[in-house]
């Protein structure tokens, strides 16, 4: 692939260095030229030392026979600016990182449509989304986004005593903003028909609405019981903290509190948030973490900038007797080690921001006309592509929709409304569709979206 990165700080200078030892033609602009100088001698990559939002390096960059764009500087201008300019110079697909303000107003205007970007992402929320997957599912039951954070996979077992067994999914009547879309059983997987029925053990993959699921889940495992209130606690209130509880404090058993030493910071986040209790105060003491009684938390998360102060913290926090902790750590390699030692150290987990953006960006590191969002049990797949104009299904309802056997819809976003898709549902031009799909499946299923 012909891949363009612009701006080669943390995020970039990561991704750069992981596609840099595969088989791609990668150019790098920065716009520093001493970083730029470092680069050219680090990596396997062109490098450009110019301005990412110029008509004059983007095409010294060769923009227009671009494969993908990634603006990836610190200022969301620049790459808004930069990404636009890519696409219309001839990039095939552009992602540009931006604040996670710019996706919260997301429903207000449609910025990808505006500037003709394909994809836009934050750096604090993909990290915020990982780290809320530890709090939202201690029991480390697998779960995943989709449809800008819209949608919710989450796998779970089907209990001997859940009623359930023996019953197809048309017999047990889930809400229509939930679909099983895999069944596991016996080392094979398969995405089901209306008149399967379950059986004891089954593992049960389901998309939905995340308030919906959760009341869905303890029907298929009655272990799994909704918490009255879950007390949280957050070291340090900078971009990533407050992105982190303003997803939490938005689920209404969350009770969430920020430790911040700054003043101002503190009165800034007292004006940004709905429902979260703001302590000004310095985490990093041992007698402050006493008095805010943060052994009686069910989860201390260390989201400051400073990743030795989030690891301290835990690790007071834990023998003060705090249930899970969980620290941003910055460095990769840190973050590994960690999560590794985790009965050693009691820290539940720790995740790095790079990682979650490589994890998330390396999906569209491919020619295919679709992303392979994620990977499941027996070769299982979920895709995600958009509906082209000459589709044979568009304009059509899903119910008249001859589907490959192996292939099932989970997911729509239409304009700026993300749905379960049901079968008076219709597949328009240009909507982002999500679906599972077995490997025999897979090539049927594209060919019926794309032409």
């Amino acid at each position: 692939m012909n891949i363009v990165i612009t701006g080669a700080g943390e995020v970039g200078r990561h991704l750069a260095g992981s596609l840099s030892n595969r088989d791609h033609n990668l150019t790098i602009i920065e716009a520093q030229e001493a970083l730029a100088r470092d680069l050219d001698e680090q990596l396997n990559s062109h490098v450009l030392c110019g301005d990412g939002t110029t008509v004059t390096t983007l095409a010294e960059a060769n923009v227009a026979e671009a494969d993908l764009f990634l603006a990836l500087t610190s200022d969301r201008n620049v790459n808004l600016v930069s990404a636009s300019l890519a696409k219309a110079m001839g990039a095939r697909w552009t992602i540009a990182r931006v604040d996670a303000s710019v996706q919260r107003e997301e429903w207000l205007f449609d910025y990808r449509s505006h500037f003709r970007i394909d994809y836009l992402f934050s750096v604090e929320r993909l990290t915020a989304i990982e780290i809320a997957k530890h709090i939202r599912n201690p029991n480390r039951l697998l779960v995943e986004e989709f449809a800008r954070g819209r949608i919710e996979l989450v796998q779970c077992g089907l209990a001997p005593e859940s009623g359930l067994c023996g019953r197809s999914l048309l017999e047990i009547k889930l809400p229509p903003q939930v679909r099983v879309a895999l069944i596991q059983r016996g080392g094979e997987s398969r995405v089901p028909a209306a008149k399967d029925p379950l059986e004891a053990g089954d593992v049960v993959t389901l998309f939905g609405e995340p308030n919906i699921l959760a009341e869905v889940l303890p029907r298929f495992d009655p272990g799994i019981k909704p918490r009255s209130e879950v007390k949280i606690v957050i070291f340090g209130g900078d971009k990533y903290g407050a992105v982190l509880a303003q997803m939490l404090e938005a689920k209404r058993h969350f009770k969430v509190r920020i430790m911040e030493s700054s003043r101002q910071r503190c009165e800034q986040l007292a004006a940004q948030m709905q429902n979260t209790t703001i302590i000004n105060g310095d985490g990093t003491s041992l007698q402050q973490l006493k008095e805010e009684q943060v052994g009686e938390a069910d989860f201390f998360i260390g989201m400051s900038h400073q990743d030795e102060d989030n690891v301290m913290t835990c690790l007071q926090a834990r023998a003060l007797g705090a249930g899970r902790c969980l620290a941003l750590v910055h460095r990769a390699d840190y973050a590994d080690v960690i999560s590794s030692n985790e009965e050693r150290l009691g820290i539940h987990a720790a995740v790095s921001p790079r990682v979650a953006v490589s994890r998330d960006l390396m999906r569209f590191i491919t020619s295919d006309p679709y992303h392979s969002v994620m990977s499941l049990h027996g070769g299982v797949e979920i895709l995600e592509l958009t509906l082209a104009p000459d589709s044979p299904v568009r304009d059509l309802k899903l119910s008249e929709i001859s589907w490959p056997p192996g292939s099932g819809l989970v997911a729509l976003l239409h304009e700026q409304q993300a749905v379960v898709p049901g079968g008076n549902d219709v597949l328009r031009a240009g909507d982002t569709v999500y679906a599972v799909t077995t490997p025999e499946a897979r090539r049927p299923f594209i060919r019926l979206m794309t032409h």
